[in-house]
């Protein structure tokens, strides 16, 4: 939504969503890693943190993973601030924006609303990252929204990411406890205070229909 202040993790997917967004106006930026597509949407003018509540009229993050360009747009620009982990994770810190809405990547969720978002089985793939303090973050501002976005399938359709139980040895990175959104290519599955019979139906709508 207009007015919004968004985190974006780490991968493919919360770049596409990135691209979506530059139709958007007055959004913010509060986020553990700057990205390239972060610079486009200030460059165009969807990011001009004018709405934020915390730090308002400037952009926040802590690291940047991007292009010579965007280092070079983050060199000495006073639109943008960067703090220590510490203080941009802070759940309570991130909870001070309103509309805070976060978007992240997993890897499989279980019909409880368990993420696993840094292994495959036993295997460690990925990190944990901020996404836990982001999704908990986003729970505590006022009209804050998580989302944590998955291919319904992987292995080209094989396996279903969408699943009744974790693979023996999964990480679990965000508890169903903090989960809110769950987004497939079939749909979005709203979590929240949701029984586990209504988490269990809803997942399966946005499961791969075979």
């Amino acid at each position: 939504a207009d007015g919004a202040t968004i985190q974006l993790g780490y991968g493919a997917l919360p770049g596409a969503v990135a691209t979506c967004l530059t139709d958007h106006k007055h959004l913010g930026i509060h986020t553990e890693m700057f990205v390239d597509n972060m610079r486009v949407l200030m460059e165009c003018g969807a990011v001009d943190n004018s709405q934020k509540t915390l730090h308002p009229g400037k952009s926040i993050y802590t690291f940047c993973a991007g292009t010579k360009e965007t280092y070079q747009f983050l060199h000495e620009n006073p639109d943008i601030e960067a703090y220590p982990v510490e203080y941009v994770n802070d759940p309570y810190v991130i909870g001070r924006n309103d509309k805070m809405v976060t978007i992240n990547a997993t890897v499989a969720v279980d019909l409880t609303g368990q993420a696993c978002s840094e292994s495959i089985g036993g295997r460690q793939y990925s990190g944990s990252g901020g996404q836990a303090d982001f999704v908990r973050g986003a729970f505590l501002s006022d009209g804050g929204q998580s989302f944590l976005g998955t291919y319904a399938t992987a292995k080209g359709g094989e396996v279903s990411c969408i699943v009744d139980m974790l693979p023996q040895g999964s990480v679990v990175t965000t508890a169903r406890t903090d989960i809110d959104m769950v987004v497939s290519e079939f749909g979005v599955a709203e979590l929240k205070g949701r029984s586990l019979r209504d988490r269990a139906q809803a997942l399966i709508a946005i499961a791969h229909p075979k």
